[in-house]
């Protein structure tokens, strides 16, 4: 049978009517703001009936361990180390390009050889007979008187007019006097077709030659 139905209903009542009164008591004076002391006598004259609660059930014990089987031990704790880590870094590595291959050689043809270049040069040459250019009417009249006779070599330049430019003695007749009138002569009467190059253009060239003076009988 439970703790309250032993109790009186009459007690019940008055509790009751003691907590209402304790309570309104209480509020009023925490609103006047009354002493806790006075508080606290209040509460000491009420008469209030306890009710003790059944204490709660005592937890089973744990099982104990099997025999020979220890507890496993504590992990261990590796305290952290004071260098700090190695910091690493990527290097990246360039690769070298390999070089473009060089392109095939280009193949030309050899030049076709020139045509041959025709050659047009040609050496002055005289007009008409040389043999005319000195006679018996030129020879000198002293040299005739003294008999003296002689062959004189003669080179002369002619310009691209066909004229002789200048005259020059290549073999003497021993005779001074015909060897001058032999260049005086040819230089007078001369007349040439001029030298051409290789082109077939007039230039400037040479002509050789020999006179011999000799007294007609």
């Amino acid at each position: 049978m439970a703790y309250g139905d032993n109790v009186d209903p009459k007690n019940r009542v008055v509790a009751i009517v003691l907590v209402g009164l304790f309570t309104a008591v209480l509020g009023y004076g925490l609103v006047n703001g009354l002493n806790i002391s006075i508080v606290k006598k209040i509460a000491e004259k009420l008469d209030v009936v306890d009710v003790e609660e059944p204490p709660p059930p005592e937890e089973p014990p744990p099982p104990p361990p099997p025999d020979n089987k220890l507890p496993p031990p504590p992990p261990v704790v590796t305290p952290p180390s004071p260098i700090p880590p190695p910091v690493t870094t990527n290097v990246i590595q360039s690769v070298p390009k390999a070089p473009p291959a060089p392109p095939p050689p280009i193949y030309v043809p050899p030049a076709p050889p020139a045509p041959p270049v025709r050659d047009l040069s040609a050496p002055a040459s005289p007009r008409g007979n040389p043999g005319r250019w000195a006679g018996t009417d030129d020879y000198p009249a002293r040299a005739m008187r003294e008999g003296r006779e002689g062959t004189t070599g003669f080179r002369v330049t002619v310009n691209a007019e066909g004229r002789v430019a200048s005259c020059d003695i290549t073999s003497s007749s021993g005779h001074p006097d015909l060897d001058a009138e032999t260049c005086k002569l040819i230089t007078r009467r001369g007349r040439f077709t001029p030298s051409k190059d290789r082109e077939g253009n007039p230039t400037t060239g040479s002509y050789s030659n020999r006179i011999r003076w000799q007294i007609p009988e």
